[in-house]
């Protein structure tokens, strides 16, 4: 655990929290309604990717210094600020100011202008910005040129234990499941080779099946998609989605030479665990019974599908991407 401080005088600016591994949506926006806080409580996490501003168009920064910035294939305009940043939630922000007039866009909330929009009420120094505009994450972004990480003695809660309790029919599933599946869905075009994926039976298929074929060509499948993690073994497939550890980010770690894509462990257990009811009753019921009486609709607000912004946003991140034949997939997206 750590509590974040001004760098400026030492004033503490969180509650404790626990370092986790950045969430794929955290650059996703959504429509033109309130979204909720992009992490959880207690939780914060740093952002390794240059800050959106100040921006530089592709053709002005050239490839080579376009890489150096964690670009491989054109994005417009590319982010060129501060890496490092730390996001928590706004309820586990302390010891701030909102300084309204650094303030941008004012639609149904606030986003970051070209200054610091929090301030240290001890020293007044500039230390991060809030933003909770529509289409946005609930977030505090921290720079880490102005608030410093303090290690605590205090030990971090253990992690939940494995689950796969149904999502709940919101919005903010759909979203969250969405960027999830872009991200992935990076990874296995990359891993392809540029040839047909053969996929297991169920809900990988639901997920990613349409848009592999479309993105894929068609023939004989050259490799084999399954699912790997604590507890299933991957039967002897090529490409295995496995959950991201959560703390690192970094894949479960599968057997022998296979190709591992990641996945958050709250998504990958959607698709690798039996489902449990989320209301259970009192007592137990009998092994492999589930309850009917809950409210569940055949798939979340909207269905399954990957995000295709965050589908761009990773494979231009990717190094891979430079290769010819994932580089004419990109630039057909």
């Amino acid at each position: 655990m750590d509590v974040l401080v001004c760098a400026g005088c030492g004033a503490e600016l969180s509650v404790p929290v626990e370092r986790v591994a950045l969430p794929p949506e955290a650059h996703a926006s959504w429509g033109h309604g309130p979204l909720p806080p992009l992490m959880e409580p207690g939780t914060y996490a740093v952002d390794p990717a240059p800050a959106p501003a100040p921006w530089r168009t592709w053709e002005d920064l050239g490839e080579s210094a376009a890489a150096a910035a964690g670009v491989y294939a054109p994005v417009y305009p590319v982010p060129c600020g501060t890496r490092n940043r730390m996001v928590l939630a706004p309820g586990d922000m302390r010891g701030t100011r909102l300084v309204p007039e650094r303030c941008e866009s004012h639609c149904l909330g606030i986003t970051a202008g070209a200054e610091p929009n929090l301030v240290c009420l001890g020293c007044g120094l500039g230390v991060g910005s809030r933003e909770d505009d529509c289409g946005l994450w609930q977030t505090v972004w921290y720079e880490p040129g102005a608030v410093v990480r303090r290690p605590l003695t205090v030990p971090a809660p253990a992690p939940p234990p494995p689950d796969r309790t149904p999502p709940l029919p919101t919005d903010d599933w759909d979203l969250r499941l969405a960027a999830a599946a872009g991200a992935a869905l990076a990874g296995l075009l990359a891993a392809s080779g540029g040839e047909a994926l053969a996929l297991p039976d169920g809900p990988v298929t639901e997920l990613f099946g349409r848009e592999l074929a479309r993105l894929l060509p068609a023939g004989p499948p050259a490799r084999r998609v399954g699912l790997a993690g604590p507890g299933l073994p991957g039967d002897g497939a090529d490409l295995v989605l496995v959950p991201a550890d959560r703390r690192t980010g970094a894949p479960w770690p599968p057997a022998d030479d296979v190709v591992a894509v990641a996945l958050p462990y709250g998504v990958w257990a959607h698709l690798a665990l039996p489902e449990t009811s989320p209301m259970p009753p009192s007592g137990r019921p009998p092994a492999g019974v589930l309850r009917d009486d809950y409210p569940l609709p055949d798939h979340a607000y909207g269905g399954f599908g990957p995000d295709h912004r965050t589908l761009r946003r990773t494979l231009a991140r990717m190094p891979e991407v430079r290769r010819p034949w994932l580089r004419a997939l990109y630039d057909r997206l």
